[in-house]
């Protein structure tokens, strides 16, 4: 490689470096975990993915938004071949190339957006579970290509800390969602509980609401439980990451269920400072753990 492509390389990874700590919020505390040549990969990665999902949601029509996603997946595939000319797209190349990731992975991703622009309401969990695959299980699959692995179980703790987080976040922006006309609660847990989208469109908080809104916070302990198998086959030196992304995103659950699911008047966060905390506490309980 020439020294103008290894300045070209590095000021894309910077690039992508950028992007990822002014939009990644709970992710880039936990990237900053990572050694330094898995860090920037995970950044590119990220941002691929936060590309993808801007388009999903801007201002643009349908067609204008397929057409964008349609180029993204041109643009996906000639990084895959090495030839890309955005900062993204070169430091996703040399990703896909250094840590031998199936580039179908990132078109799987790609299709989950396309979902969210063909289809607002998910009938049963199978439907929602298939979606949340596409759009957050299918990260985690990349990303354990990056952290390194040798179990073939960590394939499916990955994936189900996929789906965990993403039911926590489908729990933290009810509203905003629901602003946009989705609603990614499924119609069978809405009609057992009682609950309308009549109610959710008045921001109804009762005793219905409590309880679909429980319901939907077990299911994602449940997979945050299996997720956290991934603890144990995960190269060592990546553990942390895993580790403090997987005890962020559970400490926002535990903060949606302590404030009683007041989704409607604000967005449940983490502080800063309550994230650095616990993220340098999960960081030292990381090493304690022992692998498979």
């Amino acid at each position: 490689m020439s020294s103008k492509a290894i300045e070209t390389l590095k000021e894309s990874y910077a690039y992508c470096q950028r992007l990822t700590k002014k939009e990644a919020r709970n992710f880039y505390f936990a990237f900053i975990t990572l050694p330094k040549h898995k860090r920037h990969a995970i950044f590119a990665v990220y941002s691929f993915a936060r590309i993808a999902d801007d388009i999903a949601d801007g201002s643009k029509s349908f067609g204008q938004k397929k057409e964008l996603l349609e180029k993204l997946r041109e643009d996906l595939h000639s990084a895959a071949l090495r030839k890309a000319n955005h900062p993204i797209f070169i430091a996703l190349s040399d990703v896909i190339s250094n840590f031998n990731i199936n580039p179908e992975l990132f078109d799987q991703l790609i299709d989950g957006v396309e979902m969210d622009l063909e289809r607002s309401r998910f009938l049963t969990f199978n439907d929602l579970s298939l979606y949340c695959y596409h759009v957050a299980s299918v990260i985690g699959l990349i990303s354990i290509e990056i952290f390194g692995y040798k179990d073939e179980r960590a394939r499916e703790a990955a994936k189900n800390l996929g789906i965990a987080m993403q039911i926590t976040n489908i729990m933290r922006d009810l509203k905003e969602d629901f602003l946009a006309d989705r609603v990614y609660i499924p119609t069978e847990d809405l009609e057992f509980y009682g609950y309308s989208e009549e109610d959710l469109k008045n921001s109804v908080i009762n005793e219905k609401f409590l309880n679909l809104m429980h319901y939907q916070a077990q299911r994602a302990r449940q997979f945050y439980k299996s997720g956290s198998e991934l603890f144990q086959y995960i190269n060592p030196r990546s553990r942390a990451c895993v580790v403090v992304l997987h005890g962020l995103y559970l400490r926002l659950l535990d903060k949606l269920e302590n404030e009683k699911f007041q989704v409607f008047e604000k967005k449940v966060r983490l502080s800063s400072s309550r994230k650095l905390i616990v993220m340098v506490k999960l960081w030292i309980t990381s090493f304690l753990i022992k692998s498979r």
